[in-house]
């Protein structure tokens, strides 16, 4: 990319972030004439899966065919894109953007579209089939593995929750305590198990058992397997917020991560930066970062549009 004092450098927008929320505020913005640059590191969060469910029109459609599509619309109206990643913002009367690669361009606004990784439970396993057998979301997959036999790995007592609700998609579900003792279920836990026919099996996880490329059990450490074809878990979320925090975003702590502090629109604490998707929370699906990408990027052609006409009437 040019350097900072190159007009070429200077965008009414950057987009940080090439994934469903990044790519559907770049189409509105180039629908509104706003000269807008995206910088994608090609990392979604759901590249591990073959398929996403529950976005009208685009159920069952494999994730990069979904982004695919999605640079092939904005490029109609303008937006240019990146492959690059960036490392750092400052903010002065523009918005100054380093690249990895080298260069800096300048933004009068920044939506953050970052989104999260997901930290898998250390059980031998679980990562490399992440997406495949290894699941963690129904919304997302239970119909395709409906009927199956689902083991459910528990990270917390928190676990409760998600074997309870897989319940719904299958009626052979095996809770496994892992490192979660007995002791930190409470009484109404173990009888909404029961009432929802929910196996519990406490003592630890020693890994799961794939024979010919297809999860068949999960091993214990005591060297029993039970018998199981999907497991279900709940990766820990890692916000990639850094950025924002570099800003100084107000940032709220939750359970689920820390993420930014925003209105309705996305607008964050720092005047003239907004986020997007999952940059803004644990649950935001793509349909939920879609449409949060659109509702920033109509925010910031108002904000433009008025500011440029309080600088023409101070002019």
């Amino acid at each position: 990319m040019t350097e900072q004092d190159s007009n070429d450098s200077r965008y009414d927008v950057v987009v940080v972030g090439g994934g469903a929320a990044g790519l559907s505020a770049a189409l509105v913005l180039g629908r509104a004439r706003h000269r807008t640059l995206v910088v994608d590191a090609g990392e979604p969060r759901n590249a591990p899966s073959a398929h996403m469910q529950g976005y009208l029109s685009r159920d069952g459609m494999p994730p990069a065919e979904f982004l695919a599509l999605g640079r092939e619309e904005i490029a109609r109206y303008g937006v240019e894109l990146v492959r690059d990643r960036v490392t750092d913002v400052a903010r002065g009367e523009d918005f100054t953007v380093a690249l990895e690669r080298g260069g800096r361009v300048r933004a009068r606004r920044l939506v953050v579209a970052t989104g999260l990784k997901d930290e898998m439970p250390d059980v031998p396993g679980v990562a490399e089939r992440f997406g495949r057998d290894v699941l963690h979301c129904p919304f997302c997959h239970g119909w395709e593995v409906r009927d199956e036999p689902f083991g459910v790995l528990a990270s917390s007592a928190a676990g409760v929750h998600q074997a309870l609700m897989v319940s719904r998609w299958s009626k052979d579900v095996t809770f496994f305590l892992h490192r979660v003792a007995e002791e930190e279920l409470s009484d109404l836990d173990l009888r909404r198990l029961a009432a929802a026919g929910v196996d519990v099996v406490p003592g630890e996880v020693a890994a799961l058992v794939v024979e010919d490329d297809r999860l068949t059990g999960v091993r214990m450490a005591d060297g029993a397997v039970h018998s199981r074809s999907v497991v279900f878990v709940a990766p820990r979320p890692v916000p990639q917020t850094g950025l924002l925090e570099r800003l100084g975003a107000e940032m709220d702590e939750t359970p689920l991560g820390t993420y930014p502090v925003v209105d309705p629109n996305g607008l964050t604490s720092v005047p003239g930066v907004w986020a997007a998707g999952n940059a803004i929370g644990f649950s935001e699906q793509v349909v939920h970062a879609a449409s949060g990408g659109y509702r920033a990027a109509a925010a910031i052609v108002g904000d433009l549009r008025m500011a440029d006409l309080d600088a023409a009437l101070g002019a």
